[in-house]
C-alpha cells in the first residue's frame, strides 16, 4: 500500500470530485497513466485519495463523460485510447509494401529520440534513472540468456522510459503511438536486425552508452548516443536488405544454371 500511496495525493479541495478529476487528468497528460492502463480498484483509489467512494464515483463518471476513461463492468476503469490512429489499416498495408518508407520512420525516430534523450539527461529524476537502470539490467539478462522476446520487450520499455524521463507530455504521447506501431511489427523487425552478425552485441553496447549519458546528466552525449543508435539501425537494415537481395539474385542464377 505504501508504494501505491505515492501515486495519488490526498484531496483537500472544497470541490472534492473536481479535484479528483483534475489530478487524474494531470496524470494522463503527463503520461503517468497511459492509454489502456487499468486504474486501481474503486476501494483502493478512495483510500489513496482520501475521499469517499460516492465522490470518487462522481469523479470517475465525469472522466468517463469526457472520454478519458472507459469503465468495463466487472473489470474496472481504464484510461481510454486517446491519441487515435495516425494511419488506417489500409495505409499501414501500403507502407508494408513499400519498404523505403521504413527509412522515413527511422529518420523520424532518430530526431525525436535524440531530442528526448537530451531532455532526459537534463530533467530525469533519481527515480527515472532507477527505472531506466533496472530495464537495462533486464536487457542484459535477456541478452545473456538469448531470450529474444524478453530482449525486444526490454528494448521498447527502455526507449519508452527515456522518453518518459524527458517530462515533455507531447513527446511522451506522440512517441507512445510510434512505439505501439513498433510493438506490432509494422515498421521494425528487431529479430531481423539481430540476425545480422554481431548486431545484438552492438545494440546492447549502444543502449549502455545511451543510459550512461542520460544518468550522468550529459545532454550532448545522450543526444549523440541516441542518434548513433538509430544511425546504426538504419545502416544495419540497409546492409541486411541488400544482402537478402543479392542472395535472391544468386539463387535465381543457380536455378538457371542447374537447368542447363
Amino acid at each position: 500500500m505504501e508504494t501505491a500511496k505515492a501515486i495519488f495525493d490526498p484531496i483537500d479541495h472544497d470541490s472534492v470530485a473536481d479535484a479528483v478529476v483534475h489530478q487524474i487528468e494531470a496524470m494522463i497528460v503527463n503520461g503517468i497513466l497511459k492509454e489502456e492502463m487499468r486504474l486501481p480498484s474503486e476501494r483502493e483509489m478512495a483510500e489513496l485519495l482520501e475521499v469517499s467512494r460516492p465522490k470518487l464515483r462522481e469523479a470517475l463518471k465525469k472522466l468517463e463523460e469526457h472520454g478519458l476513461l472507459i469503465v468495463r463492468h466487472g473489470e474496472g476503469s481504464f484510461v481510454a485510447k486517446l491519441t487515435g490512429t495516425a494511419m488506417t489499416p489500409a495505409f499501414l498495408d501500403l507502407y508494408s509494401r513499400h519498404p523505403e518508407a521504413f527509412y522515413d520512420y527511422l529518420e523520424y525516430r532518430r530526431e525525436q529520440e535524440s531530442f528526448a534523450a537530451r531532455l532526459a539527461a537534463t530533467r530525469a529524476t533519481e527515480t527515472d534513472k532507477e527505472i531506466i537502470r533496472k530495464i537495462l539490467a533486464r536487457m542484459d539478462a535477456a541478452h545473456e540468456a538469448g531470450d529474444q522476446q524478453a530482449s525486444k520487450e526490454a528494448d521498447m520499455r527502455l526507449h519508452t522510459a527515456i522518453v518518459d524521463a524527458s517530462h515533455n507530455s507531447t513527446l511522451i504521447h506522440m512517441m507512445g503511438s510510434v512505439y505501439e506501431l513498433t510493438r506490432r511489427g509494422i515498421f521494425y523487425n528487431r529479430n531481423f536486425l539481430r540476425s545480422i552478425d554481431t548486431a545484438g552485441d552492438e545494440l546492447l553496447k549502444q543502449h549502455h552508452d545511451l543510459v550512461d549519458a542520460v544518468c550522468a546528466g550529459d545532454p550532448a552525449a545522450a543526444e549523440t548516443a541516441a542518434k548513433a543508435h538509430l544511425d546504426f539501425v538504419e545502416r544495419a537494415f540497409r546492409q541486411g536488405s541488400e544482402n537478402e537481395r543479392r542472395m535472391r539474385m544468386s539463387e535465381k542464377r543457380r536455378i538457371l544454371w542447374d537447368r542447363d
